[in-house]
């Protein structure tokens, strides 16, 4: 049996993504159907469209999910129809890093996350010619009405809170707010930098609030992304137009460089700045994704200080233990992520990519 639904289709040689009907199978035993309420755009969907990471086209993209179970296959335990659901990543669940409590680092990320197919390269979906479109990515295909995914991408949401509020928690949320809690371990009382004001500068902003950090520098180029960086918490603003952030960044602290600093551009000059930052003893966290072939400069003698550069992936905990950790603090009022969101119709899926590259939005949410 099929499933007629709606999805947004990226498509090799085609600039825009597509608004297609497609057809879905059924679940297969270790496989869920959910019908999404709500996706989160991220820069990785898009770098994905453009064939900038090992992901096959067509493709229906989309990781940051959040909608309701429809029907288990049979070998799943844990859900069932009816129950509210965020996605995140995929993983393997028997790995060292899986079974560690880091599934962000298992042995399998690309493949179950980039590869777009299930293990055994058949997928789920396909389009008004019959032909195959790829699903599955990240374990979920979430620009649709419906998708396949595999229960290891699912956190139990009990929340009662808007779907489109909490989406970008699977990915672009905890990859910032982690970085933070997770990874650098900000202390109360400490000096944080973030470099770029996205959604993952952003949420890292708020964490950093959280964390009780003394002093919150923001770096970025937009002004509109820097007023709205002071209005969550940040407590200086550095515009990278008007001044080199790094003397910048060290100007307001003493001279001295901050504590812990966060970079999430993916450009490779920035992350250079993030490091170039650092106080002695100071360690700065890597978010952004770059070429494959890039390679970072850090000045040795300024390492020698004590100085630590950290990779981090998906907030640096399993999604099921960090996504209620921030809906939590999102309960209490005091992680406001809702600032972030903008929502859009799916089928203005474009209107809603214009709008992030030209920095108008900051989170864009698509709804069906």
């Amino acid at each position: 049996m099929t499933t007629t639904i709606t999805a947004s289709v990226a498509r090799a040689g085609i600039d825009e993504f597509q608004v297609e009907q497609l057809e879905l199978e059924d679940p297969r035993p270790d496989e869920v159907l959910v019908r999404y309420i709500a996706s989160g755009l991220c820069h990785t969907d898009l770098e994905a469209a453009r064939g900038n990471v090992p992901t096959p086209r067509p493709v229906v993209l989309g990781h940051e999910g959040a909608g309701e179970v429809v029907a288990v296959g049979s070998a799943v335990t844990g859900f069932a129809a009816g129950d509210r659901v965020l996605l995140s990543l995929d993983s393997c669940g028997s790995c060292v890093n899986c079974l560690g409590g880091q599934p962000g680092y298992c042995d399998r990320h690309i493949p179950l996350n980039f590869h777009a197919a299930r293990a055994d390269g058949s997928v789920g979906l396909r389009d008004a010619a019959g032909k195959p479109v790829h699903d599955h990515f990240f374990g979920q295909s979430s620009h649709a009405t419906h998708g396949l995914a595999h229960p290891r991408s699912l956190v139990k949401v009990d929340s009662r809170t808007p779907l489109e509020v909490l989406a970008p928690m699977g990915c672009g949320v905890i990859t910032g707010a982690g970085a933070v809690l997770n990874s650098l371990r900000v202390q109360a009382g400490s000096t944080v930098a973030v470099f770029g004001a996205g959604a993952v500068g952003l949420s890292a902003v708020l964490a950093a609030v959280v964390a009780g950090a003394a002093q919150i520098i923001v770096v970025d180029r937009n002004a509109e992304r820097l007023t709205l960086a002071s209005e969550l918490g940040a407590t200086h603003l550095v515009d990278a137009t008007e001044v080199d952030p790094a003397e910048a960044v060290r100007e307001l602290t003493g001279g001295r460089g901050v504590d812990y600093s966060v970079e999430s551009t993916g450009v490779l000059a920035v992350m250079n700045t993030a490091i170039a930052a650092l106080a002695p003893l100071g360690a700065a966290a890597i978010l952004g994704v770059t070429a494959p072939e890039a390679a970072l400069q850090a000045n040795v003698f300024e390492l020698l200080k004590g100085r630590t550069v950290t990779g981090s992936v998906m907030g640096h905990q399993a999604p099921g233990v960090l996504i209620p950790r921030l809906l939590r603090l999102y309960e209490e009022g005091r992680f406001p992520v809702h600032r972030l969101v903008r929502t859009y119709p799916l089928a203005q899926i474009n209107t809603a990519v214009a709008d992030v590259k030209a920095g108008t939005t900051v989170k864009a949410v698509l709804t069906p």
